[in-house]
């Protein structure tokens, strides 16, 4: 079964705000040792896909089908994700922004992947009948 837009941003929104509560509510193990720190980049870059996903959706839901998400959007998702895990631990932020890029860079793959258009050559893409015999 496939979310629709407008549930997706609601369960995505959900996600996020209990991610957030724990990460607030474990604070102390979140920055007990080392691995745990790095844990917490982890989570924060957890928090920053699924915070993307609410903003994406939430958009796609009021403008149609086909908006995209931009820089913009990226970068307010990663700025609350670090400004989250940087509650946790200062170290966090640090991890949190490259787990963060990781995942994006993956988001990315998967994205184009799905939704490939034939940019090479749009004529083929949009008429694909176009090598008919004479």
């Amino acid at each position: 079964m496939v979310a629709s837009n407008g549930l997706s941003c609601v369960l995505a929104l959900t996600l996020s705000t209990v991610l957030t509560a724990s990460m607030q509510m474990y604070r102390q193990f979140l920055s007990s040792s080392q691995p745990m720190t790095i844990l917490t980049g982890f989570l924060g870059s957890l928090l920053f896909l699924l915070i993307l996903t609410a903003i994406s959706n939430l958009e796609m839901t009021l403008f149609g089908k086909h908006f995209q998400s931009k820089l913009t959007e990226v970068i307010l998702s990663l700025v609350i994700a670090m400004f989250v895990s940087g509650g946790v631990h200062r170290v966090a932020i640090t991890t949190c922004l490259i787990f963060s890029v990781i995942g994006l860079y993956y988001v990315n793959r998967i994205s184009i992947r799905v939704h490939q258009i034939n940019a090479i050559n749009p004529q083929i893409a949009n008429n694909p009948t176009s090598k008919k015999r004479k």
